[in-house]
């Protein structure tokens, strides 16, 4: 074997002024390549997949870290929003109650707190699954994350928490950094939504500058709250209730309209799952994210308006496309919104009649509408009480088509003649645009959302719509002067109908509303005795409950006028039946939210018990009863209303919960199937 050759080398160094100095780098480069040829194929594999599998490791540590400080939501996230991504709160930052769910479970059966940021006070903790949202930034890259529900206002109602300030002040100078690299908009309380995913209108010609709509809050980050026993108490008693409607509907009618709970079938109305889409923005607000996951998988997948049904327009327009956009509110989710102009779009037919005064029923599929065969009369609350969901379908729309069709139906009634001192008869001709049937005049049905959406028109609309105040006012004062009597032996306030100039002392539970609507009213501004009479009338709807041995109001009640007679409430056989209707927890909730006087808690926990007592069906749902004088044999009605969900089971719950800031009364309006819609800011001046 011959040794290798040596090579001698001698190295110069030739320079100038103007040369760099040689360091032999590039010979050692060489040396360094030639040791790497040098080590066998499966030691520089070994090395390579070493390095590899180090740089994995790398990243994966980095995305931890980054996650761990940054907030960024994981894959436990239980809704699936279209491609939003969710933003949680970093850590250390104290809790303010949210509306939706979170990860870990709150002992309130289904109340949690959400983490938030608020931008210039610090967020104050104030009851079981509030929504939160943050206030908007005015140009500026610092903003909070309040997080739930989107308000309206300019300004968080929210109290000073010691410590906050620092950390407020750190988190909100990073979130404004990320949220400017990717392009965020903030909506109008800074719910974060992409930015290609942003839909909201320019204004219109008959309305104000349209919102953003809301990004979803994020479930993920959650914490317990300590609240009382008795609002613990009462809380996962109305989620409990929820979850055992839910069940029995879900095995037994899921898809269908409504459940019948002791035979363990459904009844279809119009198709169109009504009862699943009534009780979304219930289970948003309840925070029982299980349960919403798996509703909004049938809309997405399974709800079609593509079908050759009639419908009517005011149950469709009050339960369907009212739930949907507040859904989409809640929820920031294009899925509902886009659910929500199908289906407005295709309601539209009904508004082609002469007088431009709605047919009541629309074939959603054929595009055609009609009346009832029985009479060419529509009702006045129908074609009265669809107007807060047609106004905000074209403000995120930006198609004026709704609303000028819905507002043209105001303007009618407006100047029609044939009122009594404000108070309006039950029908209207889809002819001629006259009323018809004169001289009864009620608030019960057939009449009762007329009155109730005039107030909250107005309250929608930034107050500044004069005609519809000025027809609630003048109808307030009919009502004072012509229906409100007392009854003779307790001296209880009640509302009666007139009938061609006579008194009938017969009162509807669906009545049961005007408490919470004047309250509503003097909370805006209008005349105190408004109040007074809020006042009087909830204790009589209180009383049409306690009353009765069930605890549960008949449908409709008599009041007895003599101050002889035994009793106040009087209680015919065929009117002894209740539906598990809303008005009066829903007047309860208006009442403690203005006065928050507890016995308006109370009594609805009263009721609360007396539902669970005598309506619960064991196998899942609830049902309606033919008799509330009879405890023994109450005679279940085999059915479960979709607005049990929607609206009886979420006004309990509002009313139990501490947040005043979940959907706050000055940021929302309710319409009539208790679906909150955003009220509008006010135009500048």
């Amino acid at each position: 074997m011959y040794p290798p050759s040596r090579k001698d080398f001698i190295s110069l160094t030739l320079s100038d002024q103007h040369s760099q100095n040689y360091n032999n780098g590039k010979h050692r480069r060489q040396s360094c390549w030639r040791k790497w040829k040098q080590l066998s194929r499966l030691q520089r594999s070994l090395i390579l997949f070493l390095l590899a599998l180090l740089l994995i490791l790398g990243l994966l540590s980095y995305s931890s870290i980054t996650e761990h400080w940054r907030g960024l939501s994981d894959q436990e996230d239980w809704l699936d929003l279209n491609d939003r991504e969710l933003k949680a709160i970093p850590p250390g930052v104290k809790p303010v109650l949210g509306q939706a769910a979170g990860k870990a479970p709150a002992p309130v059966g289904g109340p949690h707190l959400r983490l938030t940021v608020v931008p210039d006070a610090a967020g104050e903790a104030r009851g079981p699954n509030i929504p939160i949202l943050v206030k908007p930034p005015v140009k500026k890259k610092i903003f909070a994350n309040k997080r739930g529900p989107p308000s309206l206002q300019r300004d968080a109602n929210v109290s000073d928490t010691v410590g906050r300030e620092k950390q407020e002040q750190v988190v909100q100078e990073e979130e404004g950094e990320e949220e400017e690299k990717q392009k965020k908009i903030v909506s109008w309380r800074g719910a974060m939504i992409e930015a290609d995913q942003a839909t909201e209108p320019p204004p219109s010609a008959n309305e104000k500058e349209a919102a953003v709509p809301p990004a979803p809050a994020n479930p993920a980050d959650t914490v317990p709250l300590e609240v009382s026993p008795e609002t613990r108490e009462r809380l996962e008693a109305v989620c409990d209730a929820f979850r055992h409607a839910w069940k029995g509907y879900k095995d037994y009618a899921w898809g269908h309209d409504e459940l019948k709970p002791i035979s363990k079938s459904f009844g279809e109305w119009f198709g169109l799952g009504l009862t699943l889409i009534d009780a979304l923005d219930t289970m948003w607000i309840m925070g029982l994210k299980e349960e919403f996951a798996e509703a909004k998988t049938w809309v997405e997948k399974d709800l079609s308006f593509n079908k050759n049904v009639d419908v009517n327009l005011f149950e469709t327009t009050i339960r369907i496309l009212g739930g949907l956009l507040s859904t989409y509110h809640l929820t920031g989710d294009q899925l509902f919104l886009e659910k929500a102009k199908d289906i407005g779009s295709r309601l539209m037919p009904a508004f082609k009649t002469p007088s431009k005064i709605p047919f009541s029923d629309v074939n959603i599929g054929k595009g055609t509408a009609h009346p009832p065969r029985w009479t060419s009369d529509s009702t006045l609350a129908e074609v009265t009480s669809i107007q807060l969901e047609f106004r905000e379908l074209s403000r995120l729309t930006q198609d004026p088509q709704y609303q000028e069709a819905v507002n043209e139906v105001m303007t009618l009634v407006h100047k029609l003649p044939g009122k009594h001192d404000g108070l309006v008869p039950m029908f209207i001709n889809t002819n001629n645009g006259q009323f018809t049937h004169k001289g009864v005049f009620t608030l019960g049905a057939r009449a009762d959302s007329y009155y109730e959406y005039l107030l909250k028109q107005w309250v929608q609309g930034g107050k500044t719509e004069d005609n519809l105040l000025e027809d609630y006012l003048e109808a307030i004062e009919g009502v004072k002067k012509h229906l409100v009597r007392q009854t003779g032996p307790s001296k209880l306030t009640f509302v009666g109908e007139l009938s061609h100039n006579r008194f009938n002392p017969k009162m509807d539970h669906l009545v049961c509303f005007l408490p919470g609507t004047l309250a509503l009213g003097a909370h805006n501004g209008l005349p105190g005795d408004h109040m007074d009479l809020a006042v009087q009338l909830m204790e009589t709807c209180h009383q049409m409950y306690k009353q009765m041995e069930t605890g549960l109001s008949p449908e409709i009640a008599h009041f007895s006028l003599q101050a002889s007679d035994g009793s106040d409430v009087i209680v015919k056989p065929a009117d002894r039946h209740n539906l598990l209707r809303p008005e009066t927890v829903e007047s309860l909730f208006y009442m403690y939210r203005f006065t928050k006087d507890a016995k308006y808690r109370d009594w609805g926990w009263d009721m609360l018990q007396s539902f669970n007592k005598y309506t619960k069906v064991s196998g899942g749902g609830y049902t309606s009863i033919n008799n509330v004088r009879d405890p023994l044999s109450p005679g279940p009605r085999d059915k479960m209303e979709s607005f049990f969900l929607g609206e009886t089971l979420k006004y309990f719950y509002l009313l139990f919960s501490d947040d005043m800031e979940l959907l706050s009364l000055d940021k929302y309006v309710f319409n009539t199937e208790a679906h909150p819609l955003p009220i509008w800011p006010s135009p500048p001046k």
